[in-house]
């Protein structure tokens, strides 16, 4: 499928989405030891969270990491987006927190060699609630992946877009956090909050936790604002910003409804391009290490 449905049309070949991500090579961040676990967490809604675990977990897949994805938010996009019908599920990430369920009796697979899905159901609504009194609730997520992470380079935790016991659980369990940053107004409000809960949870839970990445997204070529935002967050994070930058496209909102991610629906388009590239910077050249 052609190109033609993203937008913006023109600019793209000043456009950073395009420019910056020509550059970033793998050489800019060094590869970090593998397995690699990495939390996708913004308390907004509506930030390219779940469309950027989806599509880096794909474009990760594609360069022969064994990559998983877990799907903590309750909405369940991540799974859908990859194919699952949490509608047909015997078992979701809901009976591996709550119910003690081993991880990988829910792992799913996707159309993507080498990426799979432990995908979330409604019932990780009510998990939140019924977390309150459990012992050590914090930890489920942590003591669920440990027997499973030989078995894969890469895990995304597509975090819900809040900070309650589901984001704890998934910032417990990560090594690094991620974090989408719209290229729009009002992009750093609430920011500043999950830091401090980052650096809480540092210290009380995870002595090893760091904001690795802050990735841009929905870039508009056509709007000045972009540019000031990305300009903004930039001096705020410095080298934490990846350079490649995610464009707002037509086709990246389409894919989901699809069930594929970007690469499988439309893999000549801009953002296809974009989250290749990211994932090429994100991996730092790697080598893979599961079978």
């Amino acid at each position: 499928m052609s190109d033609e449905s993203d937008l913006p049309a023109d600019n793209d070949a000043s456009s950073p989405s395009v420019s910056s991500s020509a550059s970033a090579v793998s050489g800019d961040r060094p590869g970090r030891p593998l397995p690699r676990v990495l939390a996708v967490a913004n308390q907004k809604g509506g930030v390219g969270k779940t469309t950027t675990a989806v599509n880096l977990g794909a474009c990760l897949a594609t360069l022969g990491y064994r990559t998983l994805v877990v799907d903590l938010d309750p909405q369940g996009n991540a799974s859908t987006g990859l194919g699952v019908n949490p509608r047909e599920l015997e078992s979701s990430m809901y009976e591996v927190i709550m119910q003690d369920l081993p991880l990988d009796q829910c792992v799913e697979p996707t159309s993507v060699r080498h990426l799979f899905v432990a995908p979330a159901s409604l019932d990780l609504a009510g998990a939140e609630i019924e977390l309150v009194p459990a012992f050590s609730r914090e930890l489920k997520l942590r003591r669920a992946l440990e027997p499973v992470l030989p078995d894969y380079d890469f895990v995304l935790i597509d975090c819900p877009p809040s900070l309650g016991l589901l984001t704890v659980n998934g910032l417990a369990a990560a090594g690094e956090v991620i974090v989408p940053i719209q290229c729009e107004y009002y992009a750093l409000e609430g920011l500043g909050q999950l830091l401090r809960n980052v650096e809480l949870v540092r210290k009380s839970l995870n002595p090893t936790l760091e904001l690795s990445s802050i990735i841009l997204v929905m870039y508009d070529a056509r709007t000045k604002l972009a540019d000031q935002v990305v300009q903004e967050v930039r001096a705020h994070f410095g080298d934490r910003v990846c350079r490649t930058i995610v464009p707002r496209t037509v086709r990246l909102s389409e894919a989901p409804s699809f069930g594929q991610p970007i690469i499988s629906f439309d893999p000549t388009s801009r953002g296809a391009i974009a989250y290749r590239e990211l994932a090429k910077e994100v991996s730092g050249g790697a080598p893979q290490r599961a079978g």
